[in-house]
C-alpha cells in the first residue's frame, strides 16, 4: 500500500503537530486549561484528518483499545471542564495503552536519530518490549540505571 500525501493528510499532520505543541505548552505553563484543551482538539482532529474518519473510528473502537479509548476520552473531558492535572494523567495513560503497539517501531526509529539514538540502544531499553505492564518494568530499570550510574561499568555505555 502506497502512502499518498494529499492536501487533507498534510493539513492533518499540521494539526497533529500543533496539537502536540499546544499540549506541551499547556503542561509547561503549569497545566493551563486553555492550551491543553486546544492541544487536545487539534491533536484529535489532526489524527482524524490524517488517517481518515472511518479508520480513526475503527482504531479507537477495537476491542483491545477500549481501555485506552475510555481513559483518553475521560481525560479529554476532564481537561475541557477544567480539571487539567487529572485529565492529563488519564490522557497519558490512555495514550500509552492505545499506542503501545507502535512503541517498537518508534524505538527503532529513535535509535537512528544521530544525537539521541545511543540512549535507545542501551540495554535497559532494548531488553524490554514496551507494552502494558512492561512499561512499569522499563521505568524501574531506567531509574535503577540512573541511580546506580556511578557504579555501572563504563564499558556498557556505547556512544
Amino acid at each position: 500500500m502506497v502512502f499518498e500525501m494529499n492536501d487533507r493528510k498534510k493539513i492533518g499532520l499540521g494539526l497533529t503537530g500543533f496539537g502536540i505543541f499546544f499540549s506541551f505548552l499547556g503542561i509547561m505553563f503549569i497545566f493551563d486549561k486553555g492550551l491543553l484543551a486546544m492541544g487536545n482538539i487539534l491533536f484529535l482532529s489532526g489524527v482524524m484528518l490524517t488517517i481518515g474518519l472511518k479508520s480513526s473510528m475503527q482504531f479507537f473502537m477495537k476491542r483491545q483499545n477500549y481501555k485506552g479509548t475510555i481513559s483518553f476520552g475521560i481525560g479529554f473531558f476532564l481537561v475541557l471542564i477544567g480539571w487539567p492535572i487529572i485529565g492529563v494523567i488519564l490522557e497519558a495513560y490512555g495514550f500509552i495503552v492505545l499506542f503501545s503497539g507502535f512503541w517498537p517501531t518508534l524505538v527503532v526509529f529513535m535509535q537512528r536519530i544521530p544525537i539521541f539514538g545511543w540512549i535507545f540502544q542501551q540495554p535497559f531499553v532494548t531488553s524490554v518490549s514496551i507494552t502494558g505492564p512492561s512499561l512499569l518494568i522499563l521505568t524501574k530499570k531506567i531509574f535503577y540505571y540512573i541511580h546506580n550510574w556511578h557504579s555501572t561499568p563504563k564499558s556498557v555505555i556505547i556512544l
